[in-house]
């Protein structure tokens, strides 16, 4: 089955559809192995993990879709992506759209807000009009080959002009033909369970620890109407935090002796079949037999 298919079954599936988000290989092999159905990578981590900075536009569609490609090429499962903007006019939007396509992924999302953009969950966001980002829209929807491509719109409206006007584009959003919608940054579970009363196509949620939006369980979410949720910087967060406390002890003492365990580290065997060296190991085998 392909990828785009089997995402959008998972999405119109009963059950509530977990998409951790990976910010580079190492998390997105994590993931695959948790045994999830399907992941997403987006702007927050891939920023983060590139760059060492923050999610406000910085990294180029070039980047983004490079970045994309590796991850999407090494799991099994289908990937969303994130493009942002849409990195300019229509024109932009549709070659992006077709990259995304051509690398593999899944599904992805475009947002309304203003360039460059913000992190969902930061202040000091803006909103395009309507007007500006529906032919965004409707030009990725036009741009995809393969019509079982899914394609969300996002709108941080909710906190810029409230959650009313956030409904409203959403339910234009989803008459222009969107495939889902995503609400960013609901503050309250109320709120929540309003956006999925009032928009006919299927909605995901975003579970940001310490976010602006409560921070729901899968089954909680389930319950409130939701179709999707993502986990867009548990990842670079998880990452963050052991990484600084491995450096902090390299420096204090010297040596990672003490430091070094099963709760914190992997060793050197478990890492090499982890990235898939051991099964390299095996498969060149197939291509040095004796010639008879």
């Amino acid at each position: 089955m392909k990828k785009t298919t089997r995402f959008r079954e998972l999405v119109a599936a009963p059950q509530l559809l977990m998409l951790p988000v990976a910010h580079d290989g190492l998390s997105a092999l994590a993931i695959a192995e948790a045994g999830f159905e399907a992941m997403a990578v987006a702007g927050y981590g891939s920023s983060g993990s590139l760059l060492g900075l923050p999610d406000i536009g910085l990294l180029t569609a070039t980047e983004m879709l490079a970045h994309y490609a590796h991850l999407v090429a090494r799991v099994d499962i289908p990937v969303m992506v994130d493009i942002d903007t849409g990195f300019g006019d229509v024109n932009n939007v549709i070659r992006t759209v077709r990259e995304a396509e051509r690398l593999g992924a899944a599904a992805l999302f475009i947002e309304d807000q203003t360039f460059p953009k913000r992190c969902g969950h930061m202040a000091g966001k803006s909103v395009v009009p309507v007007e500006e980002y529906l032919p965004k829209l409707r030009a990725a929807l036009w741009a995809r080959q393969d019509p079982d491509f899914v394609i969300m719109a996002r709108t941080d409206a909710a906190a810029v002009y409230g959650l009313d006007e956030a409904i409203r584009r959403a339910n234009l959003y989803a008459a222009a033909g969107a495939d889902m919608v995503f609400v960013e940054a609901v503050t309250t579970v109320e709120d929540m369970r309003k956006v999925n009363a009032s928009v006919p196509v299927p909605s995901m949620a975003n579970m940001i620890e310490g976010g602006r939006t409560p921070f729901l369980t899968a089954s909680e979410l389930q319950d409130v109407g939701y179709a999707v949720v993502a986990y867009p910087c548990a990842s670079v967060f998880t990452a963050v935090r052991a990484l600084r406390a491995w450096a902090g002890h390299l420096k204090a003492h010297g040596t990672s002796a003490g430091f070094a365990g099963p709760d914190t580290m992997v060793d050197f065997e478990e890492y090499f079949h982890f990235i898939g060296a051991a099964a390299m190991r095996e498969r060149e085998k197939l291509f040095f037999g004796t010639g008879e």
